[in-house]
């Protein structure tokens, strides 16, 4: 048989092709051109790629052919341009961009922080919330109800939804880290959230959907530039479960974890002396090991009440994943202590400087304004 290219192409493009005074223009032909030929190369890949998963081969040689969905400011740092997003050839992203611009760190900690939520609502069957800075949960919870010390030092607001009690848990685990962080959410997102997150500082959120209300206020959070993604919940990558990553000249491919989910069954083998395990500390034992399974290696948690209170991530030593992450648990702690609630502030300190001063005194220091 033949194949024939059937390659989409605008008007404007094919009248500039047309002869103008006797001569053709040379650009829109080659863009043409090539855009036929990636379109048949993408064709023979796809069967190379087929014949030899029909005898449970990988190909000798593997062809991944990629869409241009738009092009980023720049990538990780700012000199590092050329910077773009593609997508897998044939099929469309995993998110649609409902409102913002999103930077390259802003959609690698989108699809990582979906990728942990999603898979802690399928696990504990409760909404679930994550706080990411620079692909790595700050935080991460679940909805649990709120003791009265944890309304006050968290200055939660009297009503909550559940997946706005989630994020205020994940946001609360460590709020310095969280500061400008990226928020994912495993349930449509209500008001109740979306309001809650209008007084925090943070770059985006990704979520599976949003009401109308919410999606209105998340809209005009930072003047209109406050990124909002809606995640794919059915998404599934034509290409497999295999990713693959150039660096330097080489290729490196590994299967992805998102078939290999952590569930309650699998804290069942207690091995401990005690035997004694309470649903809510295999929740909490759940929660965290998926956390630290999308956070940056070395990596050590803590979870208690379904939320992480203190990531040590992408240290070296795994003894220093374990101070950092238990420097944060005490911070965590001693932001209850009566002492620290007890602060007094004049009528124009702002939320974010009263918890930046119960964060600092808390770990027993104090600015001079403050003595």
């Amino acid at each position: 048989g033949r194949v024939g290219p059937a390659v989409s192409h605008s008007a404007p493009a094919m009248e500039e092709i047309k002869p103008k005074s006797g001569a053709r223009s040379l650009k829109p032909r080659r863009s043409l051109a090539a855009a036929a030929f990636a379109h048949t190369a993408a064709y023979d890949a796809a069967i190379s790629t087929w014949f030899a998963a029909q005898n449970g081969e990988e190909p000798a040689v593997t062809t991944r052919a990629y869409e241009l969905a738009f092009p980023l400011k720049y990538g990780c740092n700012p000199h590092q341009v050329p910077a773009s997003i593609y997508s897998i050839h044939g099929a469309s992203l995993p998110f649609k961009v409902l409102n913002g611009k999103p930077g390259y760190i802003n959609l690698l900690d989108a699809l990582n922080s979906w990728a942990l939520v999603r898979e802690v609502r399928a696990a504990l069957g409760l909404a679930a919330a994550a706080s990411f800075k620079h692909v790595s949960p700050a935080g991460a919870a679940v909805a649990v109800p709120l003791s009265e010390v944890e309304k006050a030092a968290y200055e939660a607001p009297e009503s909550l939804s559940p997946s706005a009690l989630a994020y205020l848990r994940a946001r609360n685990a460590d709020p310095m880290c969280s500061f400008g962080d990226w928020a994912a959410l495993s349930d449509v997102v209500d008001e109740a959230t979306a309001n809650y997150l209008k007084t925090e500082v943070a770059d985006g959120i990704i979520a599976p959907g949003y009401t109308p209300g919410a999606l209105a206020i998340l809209a005009a959070k930072k003047s209109g530039g406050f990124i909002v993604l809606e995640a794919n919940p059915d998404y599934k990558s034509p290409a497999g479960e295999v990713d693959f990553r150039e660096i330097g000249g080489c290729v490196f491919a590994q299967r992805g974890h998102g078939d290999k989910a952590i569930t309650p069954d699998m804290m069942s083998k207690v091995t401990t002396k005690n035997k004694d395990l309470t649903e809510a500390a295999r929740r909490d034992m759940v929660l965290a090991s998926i956390a630290i399974k999308y956070t940056q290696s070395n990596s050590v948690g803590y979870a208690i009440n379904g939320m992480m209170i203190g990531v040590g991530a992408g240290q070296q030593s795994r003894v220093d994943c374990v101070k950092l992450a238990g420097r944060k648990v005490t911070t965590w702690w001693m932001r209850q202590h009566p002492k620290v609630l007890g602060l007094k502030f004049r009528p124009e300190v702002k939320r974010q400087g009263r918890g930046n001063a119960r964060g600092r005194y808390s770990q027993g220091g104090k600015t001079e304004n403050g003595r």
